[in-house]
């Protein structure tokens, strides 16, 4: 009987690592950090910010983040995943889940980045930091159609002028 308690335990560990080892590979965005100290209601908070920009949030124990990251090819999170840690991720946004924890680091003092992946990179907390206060998608695609309307309309304006030229030319 204990045997087969003790099988139970060790392929539910195994699922876990198979699990989570799909959901770093597919992953655009890994954010850890350190939650001890925050309450429920913080976490929850959290959970929710994070559900509303298209990412979650997961606690898994060491072991196995260690495990599935290896699996993964990103030997390198070992490093960061001493602690109680929680991980943040997205399969869509590659900027969102890094403003938003961000944000709740500055909130909550308690919450610590480590550090995370981003698009199959292991990279450290300053460069999660980083790309937390990068402007939004939104903010960049508004900049890229500021930046390129000048341009655009002196060529408007010069193809108009040319037209107008020629045109005065064909009427003499």
């Amino acid at each position: 009987m204990a045997t087969s308690t003790v099988r139970k335990s060790v392929l539910k560990k195994q699922n876990q690592v198979n699990e989570l080892t799909e959901i770093l590979k597919d992953a655009k965005t890994v954010v850890a950090f350190e939650y001890p100290g925050l309450t429920v209601e913080n976490l929850t908070e959290l959970r929710v910010a994070l559900r509303d920009n298209d990412s979650h949030m997961k606690i898994y124990k060491n072991n196995i983040t260690k495990r599935a990251a290896v699996e993964a090819g990103l030997q390198e999170l070992e490093e960061v995943l001493v602690g109680a840690l929680a991980l943040v991720i997205s399969n869509e946004d590659v900027v969102s889940p890094a403003k938003v924890v961000f944000d709740y680091a500055k909130k909550f003092k308690k919450l610590n980045i480590v550090g995370g992946v981003i698009e199959g990179r292991v990279v450290g907390d300053e460069e999660i930091k980083q790309l937390a206060q990068l402007p939004s998608r939104e903010t960049l695609l508004t900049q890229l159609a500021v930046g390129l309307y000048g341009p655009i309309s002196q060529l408007g304006i010069g193809l108009h002028m040319l037209f107008e030229e020629k045109e005065s030319e064909g009427a003499n």
